[in-house]
This record gives structure tokens, C-alpha cells and sequence, in this order.
């Protein structure tokens, strides 16, 4: 029997959300342990990291500067005519 353990959240109507996605096949059985720790509306809301982890390769010069008329776009400099 394999077992992962995977933190959640339970909301105000009693609903369980998962932080991160469960990794099986068909039907499972699972167990929760409710913890006695009240969250904040942003802990709930907060998005798992890694949910896109290894569906796109993020390019090396992804923090390189804009070309100039990319720029000028965002500004709104650019002629668009």
C-alpha cells in the first residue's frame, strides 16, 4: 500500500481543498486529520507552487530587456496606424 501525504484545507461549508494535485490510479480511499489551526482568507485562497512543473521550459533570457517597440507598446508610444 502506498500513501502520500498532501496538505488541504477545509472551508467554512465543511468542503476539502486539496494544495497540490494526488497522483493515482482509479478510486482511492482517503483519510483526513483535521488540525485544530484556523487559516487566514488568504492561506485558503493561496495557489499551490509547482502546478505547471515540467509542462513548459522557461527560456534563458526570460528576465531580458524588451525589444524597444515591445516597450513602446506598454507605454503607449507605439504608432499603431
Amino acid at each position: 500500500m502506498k500513501t502520500q501525504t498532501i496538505e488541504a484545507f477545509v472551508d467554512e461549508q465543511g468542503e476539502v481543498h486539496l494544495l497540490e494535485p494526488i497522483q493515482h490510479r482509479g478510486a482511492v480511499r482517503a483519510l483526513v486529520i483535521v488540525l485544530d489551526e484556523p487559516l487566514s482568507r488568504d492561506e485558503m485562497s493561496a495557489r499551490p507552487y509547482g502546478l505547471c512543473a515540467g509542462d513548459f521550459v522557461v527560456p534563458d533570457d526570460f528576465d531580458a530587456p524588451l525589444p524597444e517597440h515591445i516597450v513602446a507598446e506598454f507605454e503607449g508610444d507605439a504608432d499603431l496606424t
